[in-house]
């Protein structure tokens, strides 16, 4: 994995944990219903971003590796598989 794309994933992930524990202690106080929600909402947008750093280091990486090295049905079956993942997502 890519340095920078590691250190940049660890630091969000981290981020997201505190933001779990802050949902945890929000249900755990029965606060309002749509905070709840807004916080929800915030923690899958930053896991939307750690899967986008991800992204960007396997496609700059691995497929770049099959590509070159004649794997090039294999690299294209990865990004189609993210691709459908994508979509199930919109």
């Amino acid at each position: 994995m890519e340095q920078e794309i590691k250190k940049k994933a660890l630091r969000r992930l981290r981020i997201i944990e505190g933001q779990v524990r802050g949902l945890q202690n929000m249900v755990h106080r029965e606060k309002y219903c749509i905070d709840i929600i807004t916080q929800s909402s915030a923690i899958r947008e930053a896991l939307s971003g750690v899967e986008n750093l991800i992204l960007e280091n396997h496609l700059g990486t691995h497929v770049v590796h099959q590509m070159r090295h004649g794997k090039t049905k294999r690299a294209v079956g990865e990004v189609m598989r993210v691709y459908k993942l994508a979509k199930k997502k919109i």
